[in-house]
């Protein structure tokens, strides 16, 4: 938040009389102001962690999933997979979140390709139509690990280096039908004030951005003992 602007007017003074006679009344009400609004900034920030947590009710759809479909934690991530944000979230945090709470965290994928990145939705198409052959969260993973980079020959050599039919995959990829549903995943991401990548929600709380795993933790656990 941007720090707020200080104003640079001083009360008005008496031409004739000399600014030393107000020096001790002007340092007395100084430190009374100063005192209201540190006193002010601190009860604002308390009442800010006693707020109820404030959530979003946001669908799972049709999109891939991993985790029990009764899971107490359900997260919802909105990601990009030429995203260097989304890549580095997947690399620090997701497999160390998934095995620090096993049983208890489902979690989606939803695609939100930024139109900023050229290989993002050739990138999404490749993983949906991976995910007709039943290996989604493989073939995700694979995309974000970037061994082979982005693109159509790299698509092609994730497909077969997973056991993909690749012809199949290759059919499915160049006649673009998962395009349209896509697409309708951007549309209902930014009906919910999607605008970045990554973006979560778990069990509706929103994450903006490659958090650490801690802060993914804390909502976890706060959730998991009932306190939001």
């Amino acid at each position: 938040m941007p720090d707020m602007p200080t104003s640079s007017s001083t009360p008005p003074k008496h031409k004739s009389t000399s600014p030393y006679v107000f020096l001790p009344l002007a340092f007395l009400i100084g430190l009374a102001a100063g005192y209201f609004i540190w006193g002010f900034h601190v009860t604002a920030e308390t009442a800010d962690t006693t707020n109820t947590t404030r959530r979003v009710n946001v669908s799972a759809g049709d999109s891939p999933a991993l985790g029990p479909a009764n899971a107490p934690i359900t997260i919802i991530e909105f990601s990009d997979y030429q995203c260097p944000y989304c890549r580095l979230w997947h690399q620090t945090v997701y497999d160390r979140l998934l095995a620090s709470y096993p049983g208890k965290i489902r979690f989606v994928y939803r695609d939100y390709p930024l139109p900023g990145h050229p290989e993002a939705l050739p990138a999404a198409e490749a993983a949906q139509c991976a995910g007709e052959q039943n290996d989604y969260f493989k073939y995700h993973d694979a995309l974000f690990t970037q061994a082979h980079g982005l693109g159509t020959n790299a698509y092609d050599q994730y497909a077969l280096e997973l056991g993909l039919d690749v012809n199949a995959f290759s059919q499915c990829l160049s006649s673009g039908r998962t395009a349209a549903a896509i697409n309708d995943e951007v549309t209902y991401a930014t009906s919910l004030g999607v605008s970045s990548t990554p973006t979560f929600f778990i069990n509706g709380i929103t994450v903006v951005g490659a958090e650490p795993y801690e802060t993914f933790q804390q909502i976890i656990d706060q959730e998991l003992a009932g306190k939001n």
